[in-house]
């Protein structure tokens, strides 16, 4: 089996030889944990994670070292715990919780290596100490900067020249940086803010310079693969790669570089001002009255190449569940093949090419070849079991068809959830007739919050609701009327 990544820094496909076949070394670019992780940091996550998966299939999995590091000293932490008025090992700790939570509900498994950035300053005062040595950065008003003109390489992943850099980078002005593409390596800290001793005063770390230091102490001053969103590329993966190879006088830092491409949400750049800001922790839980199983987010993702940019979309989302549901149904008396099918391997072989893996396992699927399809799902992170294809708030049943609903979200209507009864899915009068019979009793227990709440979530469903008098017996009642 000849595996191949495409590799961003030569721009082409390539055949993996690991440097160690007995150690294979692997670092992703972790979260900072300030707040929840949203879809798009969960794409990053689920792509590294089949791979990880793969790497253990074909070499071992005692011969696999993954790393995904844990940022947890950084301007935007200090910013957030301020505002909640907590400290920041108290607002880190809570949020690395909730990563390793949601992560683990995507079916991902932990890395093999985990390093918080907190835990390794000695490693990066060491690391600057050498750079400063070796003539490649410079202190400045209690800054200590790198000297991006004394690297000829800099800007050789991007593939852009530093002009074409300087011109279109956002970068910090500051009068003591010699150019103004230059970055921070170490800082000066006061007040509240957290800090370390080191030789240029009270500071801490710039972020690039971070996962430098955790990767050469975890992996090796060269390793086998570093990966990451696109978004990574320049300048937080370009400046890692300034700092460990002119800190090491190493002409690369990683052999390959992979980077998963953009994730938008229905068509649309993910944002706040927009409303379509997604964490994962919505969707298992409660975007908007709604929750999906991890399993179903996950195979979502991997049904578009991890290269491509993603449109995340709900209609996207409830095909991929109804897809698993369909499967899982003869899997539930099947055993796994002691294999996993050629073809299968091939295709995530070929560059994680998931697309034409998903293609293979509709074959299996087809030619009900259950015990090769199990093997295939329980290597790419997936159960097989339908009980975990149970939507949030103890949903028990698959997925119907259902018709689109909510406005522009397309969400699906799966029955009021929020107060975790089992309510089986149906149609969508069906449905709209459980609410409408919960809201009239919630009028007659005088909850009138209740009952509004109902109103609104009937409205949203498109219908509007009118209360009338019964003329023969003077009770109230409800009458629906679709608005679409």
């Amino acid at each position: 089996m000849t595996l191949k990544l495409y590799n961003t820094r030569t721009r082409q496909k390539e055949i993996f030889e690991p440097i160690d076949p007995k150690a294979v070394r692997m670092y992703v670019c972790g979260p900072t944990v300030y707040d929840f992780a949203h879809i798009g940091n969960a794409r990053p996550v689920i792509v590294f994670d089949v791979l990880f998966r793969l790497l253990r299939h074909l070499y071992g999995a005692d011969h696999v070292a993954y790393a995904r590091n844990i940022t947890d000293v950084d301007d935007k932490i200090n910013a957030r715990a301020a505002e909640e008025g907590i400290p920041i090992r108290e607002l880190t700790a809570r949020t690395a919780a909730q990563f390793h939570a949601d992560v683990a509900a995507l079916g991902c498994l932990p890395p093999t290596i985990e390093p918080r950035a907190t835990e390794h300053i000695k490693e990066m005062i060491s690391l600057v100490e050498r750079l400063i040595a070796r003539g490649h950065a410079y202190t400045a008003e209690g800054h200590v900067l790198f000297d991006v003109a004394s690297d000829p390489d800099y800007g050789s992943l991007a593939r852009r020249s530093l002009d074409e850099m300087r011109a279109g980078a956002r970068v910090e002005v500051a009068p003591y940086k010699r150019d103004p593409m230059d970055f921070v390596l170490w800082k000066p800290s006061s007040g509240s803010e957290p800090g370390w001793e080191s030789p240029w005063g009270f500071g801490r770390p710039g972020w690039h310079l971070e996962c430098s230091a955790m990767a050469e102490k975890h992996l090796g001053q060269v390793f086998d693969i570093h990966g990451g969103g696109i978004d990574l590329v320049f300048p937080h993966h370009e400046n890692e790669v300034a700092q460990s190879t002119c800190a090491h006088g190493t002409k690369i830092m990683a052999n390959i570089w992979m980077h998963n491409g953009h994730l938008q949400v229905e068509g649309q750049k993910m944002s706040k001002s927009l409303g379509n800001f997604i964490t994962i922790r919505d969707l298992l839980n409660n975007w908007r009255g709604y929750g999906w199983p991890g399993e179903a987010l996950r195979f979502n993702m991997l049904r578009t190449h991890y290269r491509q940019p993603l449109d995340w979309t709900f209609d996207s989302l409830d095909e991929a569940h109804k897809i698993l549901w369909d499967w899982y149904a003869p899997l539930e008396s099947a055993a796994p093949a002691r294999e996993v099918p050629p073809a299968v391997l091939d295709a995530l072989s070929d560059d994680l090419n998931t697309p034409a893996m998903i293609a293979e396992l509709h074959k299996l699927f087809n030619a009900k070849n259950f015990s090769e399809l199990l093997a295939s799902l329980v290597l790419l992170g997936f159960s097989g079991k339908r009980k975990n294809l149970e939507r949030a708030h103890r949903m028990d049943v698959g997925p119907l068809e259902f018709k689109r609903t909510l406005g522009e979200a397309n969400l699906q209507i799966f029955g009021k959830a929020s107060d975790n009864q089992n309510i089986i899915p149906g149609s969508l009068s069906e449905n709209a007739e459980k609410l409408k019979n919960k809201r009239l009793a919630a009028r007659k227990a005088k909850n009138w919050a209740e009952a509004d709440r109902i109103r609104d979530q009937l409205e949203e469903l498109g219908f509007s609701v009118k209360d009338v008098k019964n003329p023969v017996t003077g009770e109230i009642e409800t009458e629906l009327e679709s608005k679409r």
